[in-house]
């Protein structure tokens, strides 16, 4: 009996005290990975003062077949109890990250592998996978591009790239209420077209202020069949962009060319945020049809061409310099 009560005591007792304050450690224990591999690797951080003694916790306590891999912030001064209920209950470390709005689902996944969260390949490949998007989101179509809702995120480095997709469109029908979905029907609108006009909103203007002008714009362009020219979509559908657009890039016809082809474009060019969103569904009320850049990061808006003209030769006197 008493060797009984020695031997408990032994594995459920700290490999550190923790008065000393033991330093915090990031353990990461891989997909695959036995309880046997994940007690010696404990052991080896000092995380648990002996292999054997968790693994004969885990068999005791029936969890050395329930871990979950991932990243661990454990110490030497937890009991060894507490840290097998961390990996039983998947308490893993999460890495924050901020998707900015009017990122293209290109540039997530960029951002996703620099950030060592997932294989950018990978998480493109599926965010382009028309049989992928059908069944898990019941949506017809080739790409995810304006469903991944920017925001920030909490994740693990062992999530799946699914995981994170799913995640990111979850926060936009989250962020689409009721209330907006029943606008856009009003509107005659429908949530692809909502999104795609909300894109083209967000990468023309960074000013928040800004968002209901600019859509009211395109809305009042939409309505009289004048073409939107919208540089960003036109520089969307090229297949290589330099920072300089061409007149012949305006003159070449592309399903992304407002210039040449009327009405929204095929698609989202971007992910927007609930601001250009709610700026779609709720315009100001206004005459404008056309704006140009003032080069601060604001525009000036004018309802006539010669209106208009007179705004680009006071803002816009280089040549280089394109208008919408």
């Amino acid at each position: 009996m008493l060797a009984g009560v020695l031997v408990l005591q032994w594995i459920t007792s700290p490999a550190a005290d923790p008065l000393t304050n033991p330093p915090l450690q990031t353990i990461d224990i891989p997909d695959g990975s036995t309880f046997r591999y994940t007690s010696a690797l404990l052991a080896n951080k000092q995380i648990v003062s002996t292999r054997w003694g968790f693994l004969l916790l885990g068999r005791l306590t029936q969890a050395d077949r329930r871990i979950i891999p991932g990243e661990y912030a454990l110490h030497g001064g937890m009991k060894p109890r507490e840290i097998l209920a961390k990996l039983v209950s998947g308490q893993v470390v999460l890495h924050p990250v901020t998707i900015p709005e009017g990122y293209t689902v290109a540039q997530i996944a960029a951002l996703l592998d620099e950030k060592s969260l997932t294989n950018a390949k990978e998480f493109l490949a599926l965010a382009q996978d028309r049989e992928f998007i059908l069944k898990v989101f019941h949506l017809d179509l080739s790409n995810l591009e304006g469903y991944l809702f920017p925001d920030t995120y909490h994740f693990s480095r062992h999530a799946k790239a699914k995981e994170m997709i799913q995640t990111m469109v979850e926060r936009l029908w989250q962020t689409v209420t009721p209330e907006w979905r029943t606008r856009a029907s009003d509107m005659h609108m429908t949530l692809h077209q909502v999104l795609t006009l909300a894109s083209v909103i967000e990468k023309e203007t960074g000013a928040d202020g800004e968002r209901e002008m600019i859509a009211s714009v395109f809305h009042n362009r939409l309505h009289k069949g004048i073409p939107l020219q919208s540089d960003p979509t036109v520089i969307y559908g090229m297949t290589s962009f330099d920072g300089n657009l061409r007149r012949r890039d305006l003159e070449k016809t592309t399903p992304y060319n407002t210039y040449r082809v009327p009405g929204l474009p095929p698609g989202p060019i971007a992910n927007p945020g609930a601001h250009s969103i709610r700026a779609t569904l709720y315009p100001a009320s206004t005459t404008y049809l056309y704006f140009v850049s003032k080069n601060n990061g604001t525009h000036q808006f004018s309802s006539t061409l010669a209106e208009h003209n007179l705004a680009v030769d006071r803002y816009q006197r280089r040549p280089s310099k394109r208008v919408s």
